[in-house]
């Protein structure tokens, strides 16, 4: 989605144009017109509902990752009595939450 858009409703709105003697219609131009600058209105809103979807959706994802982690920390330090394993599993867990809110936070701010 790196491309730019050129127009904008408004721009359409205030487009003119020359009318020459063998020139097109205006009534007409004029109807063309409204109905491109409503297509650009429900576009503008169709892509602002996706990059919320977008965001609501890498939001979930991270939070199922981190709860994801911190199950496999549990099961690792249930399966070892040692509480210095448990331990380093805890600390490995905060370490990869770090990691992850980090390239979460990262990706929505490119975004914005």
């Amino acid at each position: 989605m790196a491309e730019k858009i050129n127009l904008d409703p408004q721009t359409i709105v205030d487009q003119e144009f020359d009318i020459d003697f063998k020139g097109y219609n205006p009534e007409q131009v004029d109807r063309m017109l409204d109905q491109i600058i409503q297509d650009y209105q429900t576009y503008q809103k169709l892509v602002t509902n996706l990059r919320q979807k977008i965001t609501d959706l890498e939001r979930t994802n991270a939070s199922l990752r981190a709860k994801l982690i911190e199950l496999e920390g549990k099961v690792k330090a249930a399966e070892s009595d040692d509480p210095i394993q448990a331990a380093a599993a805890n600390v490995d867990i905060l370490k990869r939450l770090s990691r992850l809110e980090k390239q979460v936070f990262a990706d929505k701010n490119k975004q914005q």
